[in-house]
């Protein structure tokens, strides 16, 4: 049995999750990298019109939304994400008529449209910044300027460390020093000067009114600095972020920010919402951002980071799950994105990597809650990690920032959205086990995982556009293109089509609140069942062999097993979709090595 023999009689339009308080609570949702996805002008360079063009292969996915990474004026200097100006199109992508006929024809067939917003820095040209270095009265106080320490204010204002390398402050001409928590050329706003405020509050409402449906929160834990700027009194700042407190990261202050868009997304209506990309050092502090009064959902990196171990991976889903619930929240699940190695490759690479890559989407679209999907994932992408030098854009790279997948400590996120990537972090899954010493990732970089998109035919550029791409593709990736692939029963995109279709089919799936039950945590097995606190999804772990993650939700089992050997088991239903085929017999299942089967009951 394998995923070709879905039922599908049991696919259904309807989301489950619009009838139990928002469609976000079970949405997948997609991510679009602009740049890479499709091109539609020949210059190399993906655009708003090739996404256009694009959608269809969405809608036929399956997914509820498409997030799309930055596509306003920027000089590029980290991949967009250094706004110049938070109203307009950068010509590379098109103009603002190509984003409002992308919304008009995404929401046609659908699809739901999210976009990135920066507030945490802007780029070195935004107007605010060019004005402070001119010297224009009070355009400094929209920014952390500071004068510097020791003779003549030669040294930075405190010890804090850019995620890219380096000092995180820049002196200027006339002596004064400036914080920029990445790249130099984005320099970290102040959210204490009440402009900032209402200059994002106006900007959001530029894009809801031309009918965006949420915001994805680029460095939603950073607006807010510790008064007076503390040094932190240690170096390798970066290893730091998700697991202790941090005096630029997590601080209470940015919940106020965060409620008052709240307010702003609730006055439109539509179920308009807002995504937290948030690092803090527990579960539990990664809640508040998703409080009742606060963002719709935030990102489940710990998840993302887990090793190809089911005791860990239990762990990361209890925690996880007792967190969010205990404040009302759906969680929200994620295994690749713009910021770091793709998981085939992080998950051994080859054949191994894509079996296991291929396990792990299944089980993370059988949990509760949300998942976000990155492109090029249902297509079982590796990292193209021979990349020459010459073609990497990366500002990591430039600075000559060197990230190793160790086993002592996260290595740090790597994105402007900083603590998004965490490439190559503690619990990072490693080509073999959680302690193998570094995968074929370019040390962490993110271009790898940034290579356009294979459409079609059998060289490059793949039918991503007219002429060539941006960054290399490689020879090969014709049997992983769309078209490849389409039709075939046993491909990673068939795969990903039949999943989709059964998780809005069978009612146990998606949404927290899917089937009856208290979940993990009801009756005297509580404790042991779990331990992080009970959570109200229906869900309940049940005993299996080592090495086999085996939960049931109502009407619905899945089954993991992480060995590199087959294992027996009794069959817990009748088998509806597998990663690898299956034998069984309805009495007993021979489950494959590096697999997941989703089972009706």
């Amino acid at each position: 049995m394998t995923h070709d023999s879905t039922a599908v009689q049991l696919a259904s339009s309807s989301s489950k999750a619009t009838a139990s308080g928002g469609w976000w609570r079970d949405a997948v949702i997609y991510q679009v990298y602009v740049r890479s996805f499709a091109d539609s002008d020949g210059d190399g360079i993906g655009d708003l019109r090739g996404v256009r063009s694009r959608l269809p292969h969405l809608a036929r996915l399956g997914v509820d939304a498409v997030w799309l990474t930055p596509f306003y004026v920027s000089p590029q200097a980290d991949g967009g994400y250094d706004v110049a100006d938070y109203r307009a199109v950068d010509p590379l992508f098109g103009d603002l008529s190509d984003a409002d006929e992308l919304v008009r024809a995404a929401h046609a067939l659908g699809l739901r449209v999210i976009v990135d917003v920066v507030p945490n820095h802007t780029s070195e040209q935004h107007p605010w910044f060019r004005a402070a270095l001119a010297g224009e009265p009070g355009a400094r106080e929209r920014y952390h300027f500071r004068p510097g320490r020791g003779p003549d204010g030669a040294q930075p204002p405190n010890d804090w460390e850019s995620i890219f390398g380096g000092p995180a402050w820049t002196r200027v001409a006339d002596g004064a020093w400036y914080l920029h928590l990445f790249a130099p050329e984005q320099p970290d706003l102040d959210w204490d000067h009440p402009e900032v405020a209402a200059e994002f509050a106006s900007v959001l409402r530029f894009w809801l009114d031309l009918g965006i449906d949420g915001f994805r929160i680029d460095v939603a834990h950073g607006m807010v600095k510790a008064p007076d700027l503390p040094d932190i009194g240690r170096g390798a700042q970066a290893t730091l972020i998700g697991t202790e407190p941090l005096p630029f990261f997590d601080q209470d202050g940015v919940h106020e920010i965060h409620r008052s868009w709240r307010r702003l997304l609730d006055s439109y209506g539509g179920g308009r919402i807002g995504v937290a990309e948030a690092w803090a050092p527990t579960s539990e502090r990664l809640a508040l951002y998703v409080r009742p009064d606060e963002l719709h959902q935030a990102f489940n990196f710990r998840f993302l980071n887990c090793p190809w171990d089911p005791a860990a991976m239990r762990t990361v889903i209890d925690e996880s799950l007792a967190a969010t619930t205990a404040v009302g929240a759906p969680t929200t699940w994620v295994l690749s994105n713009h910021d770091v190695v793709r998981h085939v490759t992080r998950y051994g690479g080859g054949a191994r990597g894509l079996a296991r890559a291929r396990a792990a989407a299944l089980l993370m679209l059988a949990l509760p809650g949300s998942a976000y999907l990155y492109q090029g994932e249902e297509l079982g992408l590796p990292e193209v990690a021979d990349l020459p030098d010459r073609v990497r854009q990366d500002p990591a790279f430039r600075r000559g920032r060197r990230r190793l997948w160790d086993t002592d400590g996260p290595a740090g996120p790597v994105g402007s959205e900083g603590s998004e990537g965490k490439a190559g972090g503690a619990g990072s899954p490693a080509p073999d086990s959680a302690t193998a010493s570094e995968p074929e990732g370019q040390d962490g970089l993110r271009d790898g995982c940034r290579v356009p998109l294979p459409w079609s035919g059998a060289e490059p550029p793949y039918g991503f556009g007219p002429a060539g791409s941006w960054l290399p593709q490689p020879a090969g990736w014709g049997g992983l293109s769309v078209a490849a692939q389409t039709g075939d029963p046993h491909s990673t995109l068939e795969l990903y089509r039949a999943a989709l279709e059964l998780r809005r089919a069978m009612p146990g799936l998606g949404a927290p609140e899917a089937g009856t039950g208290t979940g993990a945590g009801a009756g005297a097995d509580a404790a042991a069942e779990a331990p992080y606190g009970p959570y109200a999804c229906g869900m309940r772990w049940q005993s299996a062999p080592e090495g086999v993650l085996l939960f049931t939700r109502p009407g619905f089992a899945c089954t993991l097993n992480s060995r590199p050997d087959p294992v027996e088991l009794p069959a817990p239903g009748r088998p509806v979709l597998s990663s690898a085929p299956v034998e069984t017999d309805g009495r007993t299942v021979r489950l494959p090595p590096d697999s997941c089967t989703w089972w009706s009951l």
